[in-house]
């Protein structure tokens, strides 16, 4: 079976809020509610359940633009942004500029 293949888009963010909108869009599907906008969200919503991928479900993530986003973010806060996704087994991660 093949992996879903999810892309966070580099293009559609440029700070930390508008990091969270694109998440919410490409990480839940037909919630009829707001998901927090933080890191244990971000860490909750990336074991799946949330209407794309099952809990735990193998998914691959390729984050687009990531470098130039490294810039905009910082490198602490893009390094734990990394480490969250990193400490989830069932998720393949890459970058890609």
């Amino acid at each position: 079976m093949n992996k879903q293949i999810i892309i966070i888009n580099g293009d559609n963010f440029s700070d930390l809020e508008s990091f969270y909108d694109e998440i919410d869009r490409v990480l839940t599907k037909d919630l009829d509610w707001q998901t927090w906008y933080n890191l244990n969200a971000f860490n909750d919503l990336l074991r799946g359940g949330f209407g794309v991928f099952e809990y735990e479900e193998p998914v691959k993530i390729i984050w687009t633009k990531f470098s130039e986003i490294n810039k905009k973010l910082g490198d602490e806060l893009s390094d734990t942004l990394l480490q969250i996704i990193r400490d989830h087994e069932h998720i393949e991660f890459e970058t890609a500029d």
